[in-house]
């Protein structure tokens, strides 16, 4: 399956639009690609044994009687962040591989975010209709700042992962939930649900649609926040209870909420209500002034929809090619941060370098600056360290590795995934993020992911 000439033969199905590099990229491969954006699933299934692979965002759901009907199908890839609409155990059981991309719309996710939760703060679409109305009201549109409040988030990965650093500048405190352990990093602390439910001032989703997560935001869920709070959900809309948040909206323990997706929105996304009965609980939220809409937007940019269609070719490919695909785009180490060694007197040695090496040299070492291959400003560094210090732990070796690093928390998270032993929690500071591993030979090594261009 890793030859040019069974690639030629791999025939692909596009049952919805998507950006046109997908199409081409994967024609460039060798792929045959064929397209149906109108029939009837009942029609797609009367011919899908004559495909190999499918991309589809969110026309239909695949069930088992399609996978049934599927019989030489190889992979199933959606252009989107969750793969709910799919039976994924049993596509699995036959041996079909399973594509998603969330990597591609992270980053629009976490802004859309952060926008809807700033806007909720300021009464930003309050104030703009009453402009627009004639009205002039200051007092009644007093907003909040975020500096000093505790945002939680519930789904630490991609989507939640790339929120947390978004709110990096506010100087806020962010805990996160997630069912699965050392999901943290330096830009949360990873937390029970009782205490983030103790602590958050804001709770924002980002999980995907599970028996877990739907229905999950209830009136019990609600009320066992200590404190009243914000809700931001980009996530999935059946997570929540509309009905219990409009009670709670009214009596004040959610102080607002800013919803990109809603509980009765159908599947193809394509509208909300077929029968034009809107529900009680919903029709509070079009009026209330402190409830901000959007039509599950917040993964659906121009340059998402570009983004998303790369991650999936290039997963598509890597299917076929091997890790060739994913070892070229991905960048780990980007040069050597510093060099550090014990010394008997740190403070004697950085003279002595100072006047007969001419180092520039300070109560940390030396730091040396240069240009990298993009003209940016770069350092290394260079530091004596006392002879009896616990930073090197729990190496025993005389000297201590700092490498410069891209994503630093991903990069982590694929470590450990291989087996490297991670040293303590990452922690981060004004002039970037650190992790610390250990090689085979015992030698501990810093991981340094710098916060500004210029000493990338």
């Amino acid at each position: 399956m890793n030859s040019q000439s069974l690639i030629q033969n791999i025939k692909v199905l596009h049952i919805d639009s998507n950006n046109p590099l997908l199409w081409e990229q994967l024609e460039q491969a060798g792929f045959e690609n064929h397209a149906d954006y109108k029939s009837s699933k009942e029609e797609i299934e009367a011919k899908i044994a004559n495909y190999n692979g499918i991309v589809i965002r969110s026309r239909f759901d695949i069930d088992k009687a399609f996978l049934d009907k599927a019989v030489n199908l190889q992979f199933i890839a959606r252009v989107g962040a969750g793969l709910e609409s799919i039976d994924c155990d049993y596509a699995e059981a036959k041996g079909i591989h399973l594509i998603a991309a969330p990597e591609g719309n992270r980053n629009a996710v976490s802004e859309q975010a952060l926008g809807m939760l700033l806007s909720l703060f300021n009464n930003l679409n309050k104030a703009d209709g009453e402009i627009r109305s004639g009205k002039w009201i200051r007092e009644g549109n007093r907003g909040h700042e975020l500096e000093g409040k505790t945002v939680g988030i519930i789904g630490y990965s991609n989507m939640g992962k790339s929120f947390a650093k978004k709110l990096k500048g506010f100087d806020v405190d962010v805990l996160c939930y997630d069912i699965k352990p050392a999901m943290g990093d330096a830009n949360a602390k990873q937390v029970t649900l009782e205490e983030l439910q103790q602590n958050a001032d804001v709770l924002s989703l980002h999980t995907p649609w599970t028996p877990e997560t739907n229905k999950m935001v209830n009136a019990q869920f609600i009320n066992a926040f200590a404190k009243p709070f914000w809700l931001i959900n980009t996530a999935r809309g059946k997570s929540v209870v509309t009905q219990d948040l409009a009670k709670a909206l009214k009596s004040g323990k959610v102080l607002g909420a800013a919803l990109d997706v809603l509980e009765y929105e159908k599947s193809s996304f394509e509208h909300l209500f077929s029968d034009r009965n809107i529900p009680e609980a919903f029709q509070y939220l079009l009026e209330a002034d402190n409830v901000l809409l959007s039509p599950h937007i917040a993964g659906w940019t121009f340059e998402s929809h570009k983004k998303l269609a790369q991650v999936i070719v290039d997963k598509i490919k890597a299917v076929y090619f091997g890790d060739k695909v994913e070892e070229t785009a991905v960048q780990r180490v980007t040069g050597i941060g510093g060099v550090f060694f014990k010394s008997d007197d740190p403070a004697a040695l950085r003279d002595w370098y100072n006047k007969h090496l001419g180092l520039n040299t300070d109560n940390y070492g030396c730091t040396f600056w240069w240009k990298d291959q993009q003209g940016n400003d770069a350092s290394t560094q260079w530091s004596p360290f006392a002879a009896d210090t616990d930073y090197f732990e729990p190496s025993q070796k005389q000297f201590m590795q700092n490498f410069r690093v891209h994503d630093l928390d991903n990069l982590l998270i694929s470590l450990k995934e291989e087996g490297v032993t991670i040293i303590g929690e990452p922690q981060a500071y004004d002039y970037g993020k650190f992790g610390w591993i250990v090689d085979p030979e015992g030698n501990k090594i810093e991981l340094w992911e710098p916060v500004d261009k210029v000493f990338l």
